[in-house]
């Protein structure tokens, strides 16, 4: 599903909202999901998951290429971690 056709499902469910305003509610939370994110703090939504930052301390790989090893850099990259319900869902129970 993307952005879309989530705005669209939302607005189908809810006739008596504008589908801009639906559009708006839904970029208000991915946007306030992205802000918490980006400050370093974790997002829970109960039944569904939580969404953290994860630290990638600083390595040294290798160019697939050329065989040569390359510093990489420490870097943060996001993390979902599903929650008990999504996870009992998704496997029939």
């Amino acid at each position: 599903m993307i952005r879309s056709e989530l705005v669209q499902k939302i607005a189908d469910e809810n006739p008596h909202l504008y589908q801009r305003d639906v559009e708006r509610i839904v970029s208000t939370i991915f946007d306030e999901i992205i802000d918490a994110m980006a400050r370093g703090d974790r997002v829970e939504l109960r039944g569904f998951g939580a969404f953290s930052v994860k630290k990638r301390d600083a390595r040294t790989g290798r160019n697939p290429r050329t065989g040569e090893s390359v510093q990489v850099e420490e870097k943060h990259v996001p993390f979902f971690k599903t929650g008990k319900l999504l996870r009992d869902r998704l496997n029939g129970k």
